[in-house]
């Protein structure tokens, strides 16, 4: 089907419509001129003038059928400008027995809607398929809550509706692959958005079984095949894709997750990971700009704020909109890394930032380009900025980057799912093989340009020009600042579980592969330390509220690890003899720990098995410190010296390795495999629920009933 308008009946229709858009406009203005007399003379009547679509809609709902008195009433209808908010009003005011007693009319303006959509005037398919997306909208207001049987009864009739949806999104599949405006293409992503979206339960919304009956999952996959579609539909296909593949994802073989998970495309791969990408850093660049501001502003100034600042309400609602903003290409990224192991790839193919992977049109419409002001041409950014930007970025990069901005604040319910949901995908990512094999990969290195918040123990010092270097330096940073900035008394426990598993996935590859990643190893021994440190000082108090033993017990499994196998790993060999230097400095920490340890594994408390795990975890710990602590003090005798230097615990342990015996701790490489059931099953299943409240009401069509628009495409050739 073609979009040209060589035979008479289009130009007619043509004529037609055009004379009906001039009816409208002479009706609108005699309105106008009858109410202005009504106002100038006193007792004037006031005469209510209705559009013709809104009295066919009123003919429509009174029962009867609208043919008696118009046998034209569905070809003039489709030539009309649909009157959405007027359609839905009918709709919104009829009681459930009287739509019962309208099904009769309403399964005659679905079929003719989807008879109409195989017409080849333009303005008819588009009109039709907006008479469906108000008529669906206005249905899945009405019905409250029953998404059943009666619902489809309604919209289409059950001896019809297997046949119908099957052609109507024939229909729209054909749209989106065809040779069609991107006006048509737009709001056929929208119609699906409409139906995947209707409940806030996606599950229970029984529609949606004839789109995986009908799957169309291809012909909106391929949109993100080729910049121009993907730049123009990319975040819609990719939002309505992330739903499909939620619907009823745990109770029966859902062709979305299937064939998302068998993807192997390289260009779409790329393309969907580049759709997220746009997201998230438009939302990096925009925090960017107003951290270098001398004065910011907002809500990305009050994410540099010092602790214990308050925010200000409408900045606090202005910043938890722009975060659940993400949380569906987060979900998207989600669904890619845990399903398909070719998506990888693309999460660390390199790009140009010179060449962004999509304009700022695939980002809000109507938002302005993340460009420099001209105001600010006189107050350049710093030159660390400039060369930090030229440096080849990907997916990976510019999620680390997210992360880093995201979880510097973690007061609200929004932010807090935020966090945990990256959490969970570098989890994902940190327990893939080949992933990590890219992540550790010496000749693969970026530059991450990570953030840090403000605190009172530290300033925000700008940092000196990044070096490259493999990816999993970049993940260990993220995990070791969300360490030191969230000590708390409202201990994120779960969000600290994630973080110390995803360190610990880490180095059990590491160990496993004898990869030696060049990091700075005494940052992470001083957060795990200083976090050991917080749970011993806070027990009191973190104990009556959470199971820090768990936790704890976590913490001491990594030294475990570096411990017994450290020198397998670990960059250079005076590394591990830092490891043993800071275990003796900061031995306080750890025989506090193991009294603490000790006096709950002795109770009937609800903690006991934990806290006897931990007990046992500190064996190794304790043995070091018990052997080393004579010899350092024999050295301090012989020498006269009561403080010992860096340099010389060194000395004294190099010296006494060999009479050490430590205890060869079971599995410490071993975890289990993340698992979505049953552990986040809730989660997720709030997160798909939000997405879709926060997408129902989104979805624009004023494009759509502009009438500039509109004679535009009754026009175009």
């Amino acid at each position: 089907m073609t979009w040209e308008c060589g035979s008479g009946e289009v130009k007619r229709d043509e004529k037609s419509c055009q004379g009906e858009l001039e009816e409208d406009a002479r009706e609108k203005q005699q309105c106008a001129e009858h109410t202005m007399g009504s106002k100038l003379k006193p007792g004037g009547v006031r005469r209510h003038l209705k559009e013709k679509v809104v009295q066919m809609y009123e003919d429509l709902f009174h029962g009867a059928d609208p043919c008696i008195n118009n046998s034209r009433f569905w070809e003039d209808l489709f030539l009309l400008k649909p009157k959405m908010s007027a359609l839905e009003g009918e709709i919104s005011r009829c009681t459930s027995d009287q739509l019962l007693g309208l099904k009769e009319n309403i399964n005659t303006l679905f079929s003719k809607c989807v008879q109409t959509l195989s017409h080849d005037h333009h303005i008819r398919v588009i009109n039709a398929l907006l008479t469906l997306c108000s008529l669906v909208r206005g249905l899945y207001r009405k019905m409250q809550g029953d998404y059943g049987f009666d619902f489809i009864n309604i919209l289409i009739g059950f001896d019809s509706a297997e046949e119908q949806m099957q052609l109507l999104l024939n229909h729209v599949s054909n749209f989106l692959t065809g040779e069609y405006c991107d006006s048509l293409k737009s709001l056929s992503l929208k119609f699906l958005l409409v139906l995947a979206t209707g409940t806030d339960n996606i599950s229970q919304n029984t529609v949606l079984e004839y789109l995986t009956i009908n799957c169309n999952f291809d012909s909106v996959i391929q949109l993100l095949s080729h910049s121009s579609t993907r730049n123009q539909h990319g975040p819609e296909a990719v939002l309505y894709l992330m739903l499909m593949v939620n619907y009823r994802k745990h109770e029966m073989t859902n062709p979305y997750t299937v064939n998302l998970s068998l993807l192997d495309d390289e260009l779409i791969l790329n393309g969907y990971g580049q759709v997220i990408t746009a997201s998230l850093a438009d939302f990096n660049h925009k925090y960017s700009a107003h951290f270098m501001e001398p004065h910011g502003s907002g809500w990305f100034a009050s994410l540099t704020s010092m602790v214990g600042s308050m925010f200000v309400s409408e900045e606090m609602a202005t910043r938890n909109e722009h975060i659940k903003a993400n949380d569906s290409f987060l979900l998207a990224l989600y669904e890619a890394v845990h399903l398909n192991r070719n998506f990888i790839t693309a999460l660390t193919t390199a790009t140009d930032p010179s060449t962004p992977p999509s304009p700022a049109n695939t980002l809000d419409r109507g938002s302005t380009p993340p460009t420099t002001d001209v105001n600010d041409q006189n107050n350049p950014a710093p030159t660390v900025e400039l060369e930090a930007t030229l440096q080849p970025t990907n997916l990976l990069v510019t999620f680390l980057e997210y992360c880093s901005i995201v979880m510097q604040d973690t007061k609200t319910e929004e932010s807090l799912n935020n966090v945990k949901l990256c959490f969970i995908i570098i989890t994902c990512i940190a327990e893939d093989q080949y992933c990590n094999l890219l992540l550790h990969d010496a000749n693969l290195v970026f530059t991450v340009p990570l953030h840090r918040l403000p605190m009172r123990h530290r300033k925000v010092i700008p940092e000196k020009t990044p070096h490259a270097r493999p990816l999993a330096c970049a993940v260990l940073d993220v995990m070791v600042e969300f360490m030191m900035s969230h000590m708390m008394k409202k201990l994120p426990l779960e969000l600290f579980l994630l973080n110390v598993r995803i360190v610990h996935r880490l180095l059990c590859y590491q160990k496993r592969n004898s990869v030696r990643l060049p990091y700075n190893w005494k940052d992470l021994w001083a957060a795990l330390i200083a976090l050991a440190k917080f749970l011993v000082t806070n027990e009191a108090y973190l104990a009556k509220k959470m199971n820090i033993f768990q936790l704890a017990h976590q913490v001491m499994n990594i030294f475990n690890l570096f411990i017994t196998y450290g020198d397998t790993f670990l960059s250079t060999p005076s590394s591990y003899d830092e490891l043993y230097y800071e275990i003796m400095r900061m031995h306080q920490v750890f025989e506090n720990m193991y009294s603490m340890s000790l006096r709950y594994s002795r109770t009937d408390g609800d903690y006991k098995e934990s806290a006897q795990k931990l007990t046992n975890s500190l064996g190794n710990v304790r043995s070091i410190i018990n052997h080393f602590t004579p010899k350092l003090d024999k050295w301090s005798q012989e020498h006269g010296v009561s403080t010992l230097t860096e340099e010389q615990v060194l000395e004294v342990v190099r010296n006494n390795y060999d009479s050490l015996t430590l205890k060869l701790h079971d599995s410490l490489d071993q975890y289990e495999k993340y698992a979505e059931k049953p552990q986040h099953a809730n989660f997720f299943t709030n997160m798909v629920r939000s997405i879709l409240s926060d997408t129902r009401q989104s979805i624009d069509f004023s494009a759509f009933e502009n009438l500039t628009i509109l004679q535009e495409l009754s026009q175009s050739t």
